[in-house]
């Protein structure tokens, strides 16, 4: 069974929104930071400078970031982002593991972009020739068969 349409309660959306930035950011920098050290993870210098955001709709949290000379660092939740990622938990899963292309998923209208929209296309180039840890694509498999 797939479970390509699975989102969470509406409940953890609530939840999540109540969580402050740094909190909720905080898994995303160690995962960033560790894929960056194990250079499974290395940011083109067209990133560098620039402010992301990613909305996982699902679970109601907005993560803040930038990327400063290669490394990423957690932002406020109220700084303005040069780009907007939003998607839901799982389909920013299928994207970090490769298991779902960026195109795929923003075709099917399940991965929204706004902001700057060439700073958008060069995040999809550099994550869709990243690397992608064995382990990554192991974990996804699993949550999409159930």
């Amino acid at each position: 069974m797939q479970i390509t349409n699975f989102r969470f309660p509406s409940t953890c959306a609530k939840i999540g929104g109540l969580l402050p930035g740094p909190l909720a950011s905080a898994p995303l920098m160690l995962m960033l930071e560790f894929a960056r050290r194990r250079e499974y993870l290395v940011a083109p210098e067209s990133l560098y400078g620039k402010s992301f955001t990613m909305l996982i709709e699902d679970l109601g949290l907005k993560l803040c970031f930038s990327c400063q000379q290669g490394r990423f660092r957690a932002a406020s939740n109220g700084s303005v982002s040069d780009v907007t990622l939003s998607a839901s938990a799982l389909d920013f899963i299928q994207l970090a593991s490769g298991m779902e292309d960026a195109d795929t998923l923003f075709f099917r209208r399940r991965l929204k972009m706004e902001g700057d929209t060439e700073l958008g296309i060069a995040v999809k180039y550099w994550i869709d020739a990243s690397e992608k840890p064995a382990w990554l694509a192991g974990f996804a498999r699993h949550i999409n068969t159930g």
